[in-house]
């Protein structure tokens, strides 16, 4: 399960994501994001109480990524030990702008 908490406001877009972002859960979070980030120039994710990611996940967040590589800018932070060392392992780490927690 995903439960995400979404704060637009001026530009800015906050997605505070708690749970799980696996295969069930990301087309949720993908969805979310494509209806959401028109206009937005500043991106944060706030994974603090997410316990989870895999591939399917990070493909979303490398989507994102994307997007927001032309339209401004993206964040992840409170990035927990386990979430990071799952970016780690996988080169995330190296094109995400991570703020660990």
């Amino acid at each position: 399960m995903l439960n995400i908490n979404k704060t637009i406001e001026n530009g800015h877009a906050l997605f505070a994501l708690s749970g799980r972002l696996d295969t069930t859960t990301a087309p949720e979070l993908d969805q979310e994001l494509k209806i959401s980030l028109d206009g937005v120039t500043t991106l944060t994710l706030d994974v603090k109480d997410l316990a989870y990611i895999s591939s399917a996940g990070l493909r979303v967040l490398l989507s994102a990524q994307k997007l927001m590589n032309k339209q401004g800018k993206m964040k992840i932070r409170n990035v927990n030990e386990t979430v990071y060392e799952i970016f780690e392992v996988t080169g995330f780490s190296d094109i995400l702008d991570i703020e660990r927690a």
